[in-house]
């Protein structure tokens, strides 16, 4: 199989501006493409995604708006960014949560193909928030922490129901912008209707963490469980739970969380080795990233095999950083 690779680029720009226009320009065209991949009339209206923001995340219109203005206020482009129906997409994704004495830890591991990856991890300031977090479809968040001590993470939820709700991402990004605790939190994610099946968990610096089992077609499963793989309670997409070997992680995190012993450098070595790290490239299901947040000091570590990047809201450079994926991996600056 020949490498495939991805530029990460880190990006810091309080409000929306002339540096996410050029995120909005490098990458348009492929969104564009994906969008319409079902055809036009399968997406829903301008008015209809409005009119699904005001009633449902209301507090994310003024932000929603002036990034529509930037990206030339164009009719596709502002139904795209409202993630309101979007079209269904599948990713792997391994989440846990160490909450220890005086400290809270949110691992992840984003499983899905390195060409589709975005890979833009924004610093924003957008509604008096400081959040940082790794971008999807421009603005919406797979993974990321707020400055009031929240931090997120997104994994799919291994059903095949589609409905009528929001992309995940957008739906991570109300809760980094308008949410301090993981019961605000929990409230949102109890609320706010999602296209597809996603297994959202949060964390808090008060070492309060729950896990929200999400999707179009039943009320959210909300309970305080510090591990999410890729199923919801039980298998009902047999051959996704087959592939993605969804079970042994979760058993593998369940085990480290469960155990006093289990320290968070144990825990960050798992991540980055198998099964929790998937080296499935040829599937898509192989890990693009791995990112351990620690919402109480306000810091991320993004990891890939011989590279780490350190990021927090003291300390953000920008650069760009290149990996390459595949049975030669090598990784790079």
């Amino acid at each position: 199989m020949d490498d495939k690779t991805l530029v990460f680029r880190t990006l810091r720009e309080a409000k929306p501006g002339p540096k996410w226009r050029s995120l909005f320009d490098a990458h348009w065209s492929a969104y564009e493409a994906w969008y319409l991949a079902e055809g036009e009339r399968e997406r829903p209206g301008y008015l209809a995604c409005l009119n699904a923001l005001r009633r449902h995340m209301p507090e994310l219109l003024p932000t929603y708006r002036a990034l529509c203005e930037l990206a030339g206020g164009g009719d596709l482009a502002s139904r795209f960014l409202s993630l309101y129906q979007p079209p269904p997409y599948i990713t792997g994704c391994s989440q846990a949560v160490l909450a220890r004495p005086g400290t809270t830890l949110l691992a992840r591991n984003y499983d899905y193909p390195p060409e589709l990856c975005e890979g833009s991890i924004l610093y924003t300031r957008w509604n008096d928030r400081g959040v940082i977090a790794m971008s999807d479809c421009l603005w919406g968040v797979l993974d990321g922490m707020n400055d009031r001590g929240l931090a997120v993470s997104l994994a799919f939820g291994g059903r095949k129901a589609v409905g009528d709700g929001f992309g995940a991402p957008v739906i991570l990004r109300y809760l980094l912008e308008f949410c301090d605790s993981v019961p605000e939190a929990a409230e949102v994610l109890a609320r706010v209707p999602t296209h597809m099946a996603y297994n959202i968990t949060v964390a808090d610096t008060a070492g309060r963490y729950v896990t929200a089992m999400i999707g179009p077609d039943r009320r959210a499963s909300i309970r305080r469980v510090p591990v999410a793989t890729n199923h919801q309670k039980r298998i009902e997409w047999y051959a996704h739970a087959l592939a993605s070997e969804t079970l042994i992680r979760e058993r593998q995190l369940s085990i480290l969380v469960d155990d006093p012993a289990t320290s968070e450098a144990r825990l960050e070595a798992a991540f980055s080795a198998p099964p929790l790290f998937r080296h499935d490239y040829r599937r898509g299901l192989g890990t693009i990233y791995s990112a351990f947040y620690r919402p109480g000091e306000g810091r991320v570590r993004y990891h890939w095999p011989g590279l780490d990047l350190d990021l927090g809201f003291g300390h953000f450079p920008e650069e760009w950083i290149t990996v390459r994926y595949g049975v030669r991996e090598r990784f790079g600056s």
